[in-house]
């Protein structure tokens, strides 16, 4: 099959500038094309500018080429660690600043660490751009001085409660860590983790962060891309500025290849805190990014596992019924590569039984095999997701970031498309035989506590120091006179850059359309990409349940996925794939939504699809009884996982047991147990109106087009007259409720506090939002510096209000290192009520200038259209709200501020969840003044 999207060519404009050695060229995919200009300062700093008018806006980021694979031995987890440190402050601006003023501008910024990079990110108005290139040069060239013990304390504790938060206190947490000490040998990169070691990062020192930063901050070991709104000449001058003067560093080597080979098998079991039901994983060594042979063996994963068809699916899911589901993917980093088999089963599975299945999984493959139709599927699949990834000016950054630093050019985008173009059946199958069939493989298992006998036979506990409860945190010994000089400059590096004036907000053009059957259709026109987006909401979802039967709704969209009146669930999977299209439905608590993303050129047969998806339901009585199997096992899970455990129990506290909302979207064990699929066909029936409906489209289709398609819902699709339920709200509060459900052994409490809030409608729901940001609404809030960056007791802390046709809740929340729990949530408490008293003036204009410059960033892709356009739908807003909740924001007074927190921030009256150690945890919460807490069971 024919792809159009492939690179058809990728030339050389040959536009040199002489001032600074910069080439454009021009990548070109399909109808496509990625200008940039690419040069090199001076110190080593390669520099990729990509300009785009179409939206206001700029993205920077900043590639590095520092991950965990540069560290060493008893000191790792120092990459992700130092991504902590940039964002303290530097030479020339102020602690805390970088969050404060990227957000005062309007942007938002954030970074990341992997096995095999560092990166940092802006993206804000068009005119922050030098704010932004202030302060990354500063923090890359001027950081060492600033980095005091105490900053680095604090973000040492920082680290490890994430560690906690994402390891630690989560079933499975320790899957990684046991196959990366197995697969690879002692002193190999990828031997332990991005997050590093408890140990290393408790004896981390002060001196060894600046080393660290010293060696491998540098911009010769970096890659800046500035994409978006911008002049290009301009542009230049500021980087040369900022970033010109800074010294490069020595000549750093890109790491080698480093694959593994293993001799036989090995494995390890572990015995699992928090997980309900076993999980196997079995990993094969292979090859790192860009090899050849990647390609194959990421095209093999998806052909084992992601379809209905797949050996794996149809032999451990559907045949044998092991687990909900099973996966198989390839992952290639800079140095060395893996190919996992991954499968989470049924509760009390043995794993042996699951082992002799993924042998007959092979066994099929093999005799089976596969169409050179299923690889074209594959492929089309990547042309719309590779047109997604370049939507965005932040996207097109990581993108060029990315091929610059690992493949040496922003070209090699053209030549990794032309390789996954280029594979077919015969490398696929030449793969499986070189790195799966017979090779040896690492396997873990990981079983409940208690149920050792479902591990496989031969393996072997793998021995794992777990973090005591109680035990006082640790940090490194300080570095008594360590310090390191001011960097020098050739210009004033205090002096902040002016931002110029704000870029007019032109709000995109909504246009509406109402059929004949009731439907609304409210579309936005976007033809940068060819490229079209549309949801359609059915108002409803679980609201409309039967009391005695929640669950339904969300069993109605599982369901309508799986196969039509004349397309059996394999037919329509692969009538999708064929058109590299996505089409899902997922079920809320007042809408079942379809969610469509495709390429323009296919739109009308993705549509044709979507209305045979909608109004003919093949009602399947196998599929329905997987897939309420596979419900069943998801709630069985969250009951073990304290972040869902928290989540579910507040709304039961917060609503009360008669009010719907009380209970997860999915049901419960015992709703969904008693629903057989003939109570999932009458809330179709009954329920599934188009007079319920909307839809929002954006993207490269015209308004006429757009109605035309869906006008051939008025003759197919009846209006139905629907009642909604009414679930009163309990009563207001009067007085406050300490709550404890108990996770024996947990590292971390999981804390919510709150109260019923507001309908998103209610004419406080704004203002309480902008009321909030400064409470818990942003990074530089008050909760979250108190709790996380002069604390470091916390990864992050947050509060807010959630709302929808029907009142949300008001909830502020953390998950925090257990032996600090009461403290926490004396903080929450605390920091509530004084925020009761009013803010100052300047946290007032910080947030106004938050909120409003920020409404730059929210038209730039088709995502964030659709979701404006059902706002507008969802709750009959006017087109030009946005416009209107600006005015709002400015004229904001402080005593308007201090009156809706006295009216909607009550800590005497709330609710406080605790989820974790009760037993050393739960007596002490006493001390709050708020009662005795009480003790839910975690049904």
């Amino acid at each position: 099959m024919k792809k159009n999207w492939c690179i058809l060519s990728i030339f050389l404009l040959a536009v040199f500038f002489a001032s600074s050695g910069c080439t454009q060229k021009t990548e070109t995919a399909g109808d496509f094309k990625i200008d940039y200009a690419k040069y090199t300062l001076d110190n080593g700093l390669e520099v990729i500018l990509h300009e785009d008018r179409s939206d206001p806006i700029v993205a920077v980021a900043l590639q590095f080429h520092v991950g965990s694979n540069r560290e060493v031995l008893g000191r790792t987890g120092f990459a992700h660690l130092f991504e902590h440190m940039m964002f303290q402050e530097s030479q020339h601006v102020g602690q805390d600043q970088f969050f404060k003023k990227i957000q005062s501008a309007g942007g938002t910024l954030n970074g990341g660490t992997s096995r095999d990079g560092t990166i940092y990110f802006e993206v804000l108005p068009k005119n922050a751009l030098e704010l932004a290139l202030w302060l990354e040069s500063d923090r890359l060239g001027y950081l060492r001085s600033s980095i005091t013990q105490e900053a680095f304390a604090n973000q040492q504790g920082v680290v490890k409660n994430e560690k906690r938060q994402g390891v630690d206190n989560r079933p499975y947490g320790y899957t990684s860590y046991i196959i990366g000490k197995m697969l690879y040998p002692e002193g190999h990169p990828y031997s332990w983790q991005v997050i590093g070691s408890m140990d290393d990062l408790s004896n981390a020192t002060l001196r060894d962060v600046h080393e660290f930063h010293e060696k491998w901050y540098r911009p010769n070991n970096c890659t800046l891309v500035v994409a978006g709104d911008f002049e290009v000449e301009d542009t230049k001058t500021l980087i040369e500025k900022y970033f010109g003067e800074i010294p490069g560093g020595i000549k750093l080597e890109a790491p080698k290849p480093q694959p593994v080979t293993l001799e036989a098998p090995k494995l390890a079991f572990h015995e699992d805190n928090f997980a309900r039901s076993p999980e196997i994983s079995m990993v094969f060594p292979t090859v790192e990014q860009y090899h050849s042979d990647a390609y194959p063996l990421s095209f093999l994963g998806q052909l084992l596992s992601f379809s209905k068809k797949a050996p794996m699916y149809r032999v451990i899911v559907e045949e044998k019924k092991l687990a909900p589901r099973a996966s198989g993917y390839q992952m290639s980093s800079e140095i060395a590569g893996e190919f996992t088999i991954r499968i989470r089963t049924f509760p009390k599975v043995g794993l042996n039984d699951v082992t002799a299945a993924i042998s007959e999984t092979f066994e099929r493959f093999e005799t089976e095999s596969f169409t050179e139709q299923d690889v074209d599927r594959i492929k089309a699949g990547i042309e719309t997701s590779f047109y997604n990834r370049l939507s965005s000016a932040l996207g097109k950054s990581f993108q060029l970031a990315r091929y610059n630093e690992y493949a040496g050019s922003p070209d090699y985008l053209g030549t990794d498309l032309e390789k996954i173009q280029a594979v077919t059946k015969a490398d696929i199958l030449r793969v499986y035989e070189k790195y799966i069939k017979d090779k040896p493989y690492v396997m873990t298992c990981f079983v409940p506590k208690g149920q050792t006998d479902l591990v496989v036979e031969g393996a072997e506990r793998f021995l794992l120091a777990e973090e005591s409860i109680t035990a006082a945190d640790t940090t490194s010994a300080q570095d008594e006179g360590f310090s390191v000089e001011p960097s020098p400059s050739v210009f004033d590096r205090s002096i902040e850059p002016s931002i110029g004036s704000d870029p007019e907000i032109i709000l995109p053009t909504v246009w509406q359309e109402t059929l004949g059957n009731g439907m609304k259709l409210y579309g936005v026109e976007h033809h940068e990409l060819p490229l079209i987006q549309f949801t359609m909401t059915v108002k409803g979802g679980q609201l409309l349940d039967d009391f005695d039967k929640i669950g339904a709704a969300n069993l109605v969209s599982d369901l309508l996925m799986e196969g039509t009146r004349d397309k059996t669930p394999i037919e329509l999977e692969e009538a999708i794939d064929d058109l590299g299209a996505s089409i899902m439905m997922f079920t809320g608590r007042e809408a079942i939504t379809l969610r469509v993303n495709c390429l323009s050129s296919k739109f009308a047969d993705v549509y044709a699809l979507v209305e045979e998806i909608l109004l003919e339901p093949r009602w399947d009585t196998t599929e329905f009884e997987r897939v309420k199997r596979e419900t069943l096992e998801s709630i069985n899970r969250n009951k073990a996982n304290p972040n869902a455990i928290s989540a579910n129990v507040f709304n039961n506290l917060i609503y009360g047991e008669k009010h719907i909302f009380s209970y997860p979207v999915v049901g419960t064990t015992e709703s969904l147990e008693s629903i057989n699929l003939e109570d999932v066909k009458a809330y179709y029936t009954n329920y599934f109106s188009p007079s319920l409906a909307h839809v929002a489209i954006a993207g490269n289709i015209s308004r006429a087009e757009a109605v035309r398609t869906f006008k051939s819902l008025e003759k197919k699709w009846g209006a139905k007259d629907v009642a909604f339920p009414e679930y009163p709200l309990p009563e207001p509060r009067e007085e406050a409720l300490v709550c404890f459900v108990d996770v024996p052994d947990a590292k971390q409490s999981v804390i919510r506090i709150g109260s019923v809030g507001l309908a998103y409608t209610d004419a406080d729901y704004y203002p309480a939002y902008i009321m909030n940001y400064k409470l818990g609404g942003s990074f530089n809030s008050i909760v979250n510096m108190i709790l996380r960056e002069e604390k470091g007791y916390t990864y992050g802390a947050r509060s807010g209000f959630s709302g929808s046709l029907i009142p949300g809740t008001f909830a502020a929340s953390s998950s925090v290192q257990s032996r600090v729990t009461l403290e926490s949530v004396q903080i929450f408490k605390d920091s509530m009520t004084d925020y009761r008293d009013g803010i100052s003036a300047e946290d007032m204009e910080f947030t106004k200038s938050a909120l409003v410059k920020s409404n730059a960033l929210r038209f730039e892709t088709l995502g964030a259209l659709i979701g404006m356009l059902n706002t507008i739908g969802n709750y009959d807003f006017p087109f030009d709200y946005i416009k209107r909740q600006e005015d709002i924001v400015r004229n904001m007074t402080l005593d308007q501020h201090k009156e809706l927190a006295q009216k909607y921030i009550e800590p005497q009256k709330m609710i406080y969840l605790i989820v974790g150690d009760a037993a050393t945890q739960m007596k002490e919460l006493e001390q709050l003044g708020l009662g005795t807490p009480r003790l839910i069971e975690n049904k």
